[in-house]
């Protein structure tokens, strides 16, 4: 579904990504880890689209993709959370789910006049697919209430859910559990497997949370002062002596890391 290959990223004379290679498989949930300044948010946004590389190729689905503005990405199927998820506060949760639908016929002039029967037929699509999706994030009671008035995680499930509703082929999540009560987490938890498991989705995310990387990763690619340091399954990464030395320090590491997992 996706790869990245020999991926360099500067910003004057710190080296964010030094040849960073790794591929993601379809249908795969493969998390992004590293220590703070480790080059996976530089990596992000540069498979996103929000920054250029330096050097590097990015192909998604086969077709090369890097340098390319992100609202043509969306469009090719890679959609994307943020770590700060914005809402339209004045909306309701469902009015904001409906603003995500690419391409949308009412959005032209001339099929607002000559094509109203299309527009009406795609709008109760869209709606449709709204409700089940708020379903799926466990935001349907919510539905008619003001986006403002969602708790943080709540809006971070909304944020999943318009990224839905745009249906990528590939979901990129940005710290989803960041900030996130613990039993909200457990929520966010279930419905990235949810996608996984009922929608086919294939997911790439940075996370701290060394419990939700184990709970819900296939492979897990880590990341360290820009390099990738270790590959494999959130077992074989919790083990790996590379990792526990980048995250960790002293005698109880091993310890340490296992705890946090």
């Amino acid at each position: 579904m996706l790869r990245v290959e020999e991926l360099y990223k500067s910003f004057g004379g710190i080296m964010a990504l030094c040849g960073v290679s790794f591929y993601v498989e379809p249908g795969s949930i493969t998390g992004l880890i590293g220590p703070n300044g480790s080059g996976k948010s530089t990596c992000f946004n540069i498979i996103s689209g929000f920054y250029s590389k330096d050097r590097g190729e990015i192909y998604f689905q086969g077709e090369r993709v890097e340098d390319i503005e992100p609202f043509r990405l969306a469009r090719m199927g890679i959609g994307r959370t943020f770590q700060i998820s914005a809402v339209t506060e004045k909306m309701t949760v469902m009015e904001n789910l409906l603003l995500a639908p690419k391409l949308q016929s009412g959005e032209g002039v001339f099929n607002v006049f000559f094509r109203s029967s299309k527009i009406r037929k795609q709008e109760k699509e869209n709606f449709e697919r709204a409700m089940e999706i708020l379903d799926l994030v466990k935001l349907y009671d919510l539905r008619n209430e003001y986006a403002g008035n969602l708790s943080g995680g709540q809006r971070k499930l909304l944020s999943l859910g318009r990224i839905l509703l745009s249906d990528p082929l590939l979901i990129l999540l940005d710290e989803p559990t960041a900030g996130v009560n613990p039993t909200l987490i457990k929520e966010l938890i279930a419905a990235v497997k949810r996608l996984q498991d009922e929608e086919g989705k294939t997911i790439l995310l940075v996370e701290h949370n060394m419990k939700v990387i184990s709970e819900i990763c296939d492979k897990v690619i880590v990341l360290d002062f820009g390099r990738k340091i270790a590959e494999g399954t959130p077992k074989e990464i919790q083990n790996n002596e590379k990792v526990l030395e980048a995250y960790l320090s002293g005698s109880s590491k091993r310890e340490s890391i296992h705890e946090n997992s």
